[in-house]
């Protein structure tokens, strides 16, 4: 695979769509409720539209679109990060070599399964597994004995990881196959920034430098049999606009070579991390109301995407982007390895970045079901195979969420019955109740209030 990343082709789109015609604008708004995705000179188009009752326009059809597809659900998970030795020198992250401050640390499988233990005891189904890129402490026969680990680990109240994705460095193909024969979901990979120059200066020595080989890792990972993939960029290091249309081609790139979009897109602000400067001071600050407007925009030009909210942001920016387009959130979160069974005061010290949502997972579940939103802790597509090509055809039309609505309603009935608080319960069975009621198909419905009836019998682990 060769880069197919071209600046002077994004800038020209950019350039070409300034101060759009507002007929031009609205008939893109319209042609995206189709759920047929964009073109790069579509969602140009959009990036450039700062019409405030335009803006308006596009936040109702991403709601909608959101909607359409996947239902008010929001699928929750924590980051577990293992390691934070690198070899990279990232000017925005805390791992960064040259950052002699930081407490390096590599978990020990006991380590790690404490870790496990403190976030199933959070009720926590899903894994996002991380650690920084150094060839003995962080190596890949390393990375699959935790993975292992994570999935062996059970607590004394049955707490289980049904699933466990990943964010490693790109790899060959053979080690991708490995990866894959570790029984993960989707492998994430952020490209950070899709502008050469700019990847250039905040990449300046390690593996990590090499844009094309990171570019096309997801290639590699697909042809190793790795069917749900996810990208990302890091907003703040460049122009919002231009890494919004570099996310798309590579989106669109991926599903004309391998036949599958991203499973994923995962949209992360700079936050400011320790002894890391670019993130203490972002070269291209993106405003909240321009995150807002990025979020809302890739929702229409990629319906069929999940798109992750991490705990980067504030409680009130997540409420507010909740319903433009997000379908995944972490909760609880530590970015420093330890984090979840330590005391987190110093945590910064070997922290990837700041947290902007310090709140417990209870607490976060508390307020966005009292907001409408379904929480979901459900792994049922990566247990039945619907993943890849599959997941896809199911998502595309929005026949997905016939499955979701049911499997989230399920595994947040589990929640409540095992770690929820007083409060938490009261609501979330209220919410339950009220879901059951407004199911349309009877046969659902049976198969609903039976199902429920027995996780709060005991039973655990029921999906469709």
């Amino acid at each position: 695979m060769k880069d197919f990343i071209r600046d002077t082709e994004i800038e020209e789109l950019l350039q070409k769509a300034k101060s759009p015609d507002r007929k031009q604008v609205q008939d893109i708004i319209e042609k995206s409720k189709e759920l047929k995705g964009l073109t790069t000179e579509e969602t140009a188009v959009l990036l450039q539209t700062d019409d405030p009752e335009l803006l308006q326009s596009i936040f109702e059809t991403a709601r909608k679109i959101k909607q359409d597809i996947y239902g008010n659900r929001l699928v929750l998970f924590a980051p577990l990060y293992i390691a934070n030795y690198c070899s990279n020198n990232c000017l925005y992250c805390g791992f960064r070599r040259d950052n002699k401050e930081l407490n390096r640390v590599a978990l020990t499988m006991e380590q790690i399964a404490e870790e496990v233990r403190a976030i199933e005891r959070e009720g926590h189904k899903r894994l996002l597994m991380l650690c920084g890129e150094h060839p003995s402490r962080s190596s890949l026969d390393y990375f699959i004995e935790a993975i292992e680990t994570a999935y062996a680990t059970r607590t004394e109240e049955g707490g289980e990881i049904r699933r466990i994705n990943v964010e490693i460095a790109p790899m060959s193909v053979p080690d991708f196959k490995r990866l894959k024969a570790a029984d993960i979901g989707t492998y994430v990979l952020f490209q950070e920034s899709y502008h050469h120059e700019t990847y250039k200066t905040m990449h300046p020595s390690g593996p990590k430098a090499d844009f094309a080989w990171r570019l096309t890792a997801l290639h590699r990972a697909q042809e190793g049999g790795i069917d749900d993939v996810g990208i990302g960029a890091l907003f703040g290091l460049y122009d919002y606009r231009y890494e919004v249309l570099g996310m798309l081609i590579h989106a669109q790139t991926l599903e004309a070579d391998c036949g599958v979009g991203p499973h994923t897109i995962s949209i992360p602000r700079l936050e400011p991390a320790f002894n890391a400067p670019a993130a203490i001071s972002p070269p291209h600050p993106v405003s909240d109301d321009e995150f807002k407007k990025l979020v809302a925009i890739l929702r229409m030009a990629v319906p069929y995407t999940g798109m992750i909210l991490s705990t980067r942001e504030s409680p009130e920016i997540r409420a507010e982007v909740f319903e433009l387009g997000i379908s995944q959130i972490s909760a609880g979160s530590r970015t420093d390895p330890g984090g979840y069974t330590k005391d987190s005061s110093e945590g910064f010290r070997a922290s990837q970045f700041n947290l902007g949502d310090t709140r417990t997972t209870d607490e976060v579940i508390y307020d966005i079901t009292t907001r409408g939103h379904i929480p979901s802790f459900c792994t049922a597509c990566y247990r039945l195979g619907r993943t890849g090509r599959d997941f896809m055809d199911l998502a595309k039309p929005g026949l997905i969420q016939h499955f979701c609505r049911s499997n989230a309603m399920m595994t947040f009935k589990e929640y409540l019955m095992d770690y929820a608080s007083s409060r938490t319960r009261e609501v979330g069975d209220r919410i339950l109740d009220k879901l059951v009621e407004e199911t349309e198909k009877p046969e659902t419905k049976k198969i609903l209030t039976e199902r429920l009836g027995r996780i709060e019998k005991g039973e655990r682990d029921l999906f469709i």
